[in-house]
């Protein structure tokens, strides 16, 4: 196994076969151009894969594609990226029903996020919907692992619409 967070030792026989059928899945997806993509990431030392706390001075323009919750800004890079409790995850889940290897997102070389469940024991849900293989994602939806949230960015995306004013603000219609 290449990538030492994916291996499967820790998990019982029966999920052990559920959790690699899931993991061979999403890597086998890459395609040659992500692969590529992840090689150079890796090269590249000036890159930085990391949360960042909230705040008003926005992302760096290298972020393509984010995660968000209440506090923190998780950047995604090509390649695969693993959420779950244990520390070695791209996006560490700081809760105990959460399993060590939840899920993962998979975000190839164009900037298209698929995410995946890795056979954990509570599901990954996308809008409220638990998914049941691979989902591609789509700005503003809402992924949802246990009890945490997360919100999908796509800095590529292009706009779903024009930007809602506060909630009570008035609303202009312009005719054309």
């Amino acid at each position: 196994m290449a990538d030492p967070r994916l291996n499967s030792l820790h998990l019982d026989p029966s999920r052990r076969q559920d959790y690699r059928r899931a993991r061979d899945q999403l890597l086998d997806s890459r395609g040659s151009e992500t692969i590529c993509g992840e090689r150079q990431r890796e090269l590249d030392a000036n890159v930085n894969n990391t949360l960042i706390r909230q705040s008003n001075s926005g992302l760096p323009v290298a972020v393509e594609c984010w995660l968000t919750d209440r506090e923190f800004v998780y950047p995604l890079k090509i390649g695969l990226n693993t959420m779950g409790r244990s520390a070695d995850n791209d996006v560490i889940v700081e809760d105990l029903y959460v399993s060590r290897r939840h899920c993962g997102i998979l975000m190839h070389h164009d900037h298209k996020c698929i995410i995946q469940d890795t056979a954990s024991k509570n599901g990954t849900y996308v809008n409220g919907t638990k998914i049941a293989g691979p989902t591609q994602l789509k700005p503003g939806d809402k992924i949802r692992i246990c009890n945490r949230e997360y919100v999908y960015h796509d800095r590529t995306a292009a706009p779903q619409g024009p930007p809602a004013g506060p909630p009570g603000s008035p609303t202009r219609t312009i005719a054309g």
